[in-house]
């Protein structure tokens, strides 16, 4: 990756995992990143936007974490945020799933658009395992060093903070979440929001309501899940 994008990583998540960034598995993966963009790949998000989960939710104020696998990998889609599209960008199928169970566990009406940016700057950390992929083809770069960054990522929020709530939505984020301390935090598991898994668990689970009674209980404020509509939303 570039300095540029080094440089953007938010400070108080740079003084906690910024040296994580020197590691030979990070320099190789900078060095894929590179040799795919010159041979023509298109990269999904942008490189501004790779580390904009972090832009958007300072360590302190993280209370939830959701654990999203990759980018999306149609064009447009991608912005940073996990499960997240821009505006004006048509609601993905998982995401849709997502909003259906707020609706049906919180009474809260469906938004008209995919942009998170809200529940991040709420303290909503959507962190995707792999944080880069290609144009049409997921999962392209799993394997190729990102994973050790976000296991990184999320030991040290294990660590170093106390009653954060984990949503851990299918297998894989399950597996990744595997170090999380359940004396310290809470763990919420069920199956993935895709149209393929959703109806086995993630419908009718009640995470979002859970999650604000845990906050709730530690002293915390609970998120607010709505969105504000579409129309006067600036991109971040």
């Amino acid at each position: 990756m570039s300095e540029e994008e080094r440089i953007r990583l938010e400070p108080s998540w740079k003084a906690r995992i910024g040296d994580y960034l020197q590691h030979d598995d990070i320099r190789a993966l900078s060095t894929f990143l590179r040799q795919r963009k010159a041979a023509g790949a298109r990269i999904y998000p942008p490189g501004p936007q790779i580390f904009a989960a972090f832009d958007a939710t300072p360590f302190d104020t993280v209370k939830v974490v959701v654990l999203g696998q990759d980018p999306y990998h149609g064009a447009g889609q991608a912005h940073g945020l996990c499960f997240s599209v821009a505006p004006g960008v048509s609601v993905p199928p998982s995401l849709d799933n997502i909003f259906k169970e707020i609706q049906r566990d919180l009474g809260i009406a469906r938004p008209d658009h995919g942009y998170l940016m809200p529940w991040a700057q709420r303290g909503v950390l959507l962190l995707n395992a792999v944080m880069t992929v290609e144009d049409g083809r997921a999962g392209a770069h799993q394997g190729k060093g990102w994973e050790g960054f976000t296991d990184h990522v999320v030991d040290v929020l294990n660590r170093e903070s106390e009653n954060l709530v984990f949503l851990l939505w299918g297998s894989y984020a399950q597996a990744k979440g595997k170090v999380i301390d359940t004396r310290r935090h809470r763990v919420l598991k069920t199956t993935h929001p895709s149209p393929l898994s959703a109806h086995r668990g993630f419908l009718g689970s009640g995470h979002f309501s859970a999650t604000n009674e845990y906050l709730a209980r530690h002293g915390q404020a609970p998120i607010d899940w709505s969105l504000p509509p579409r129309q006067g939303l600036v991109p971040a």
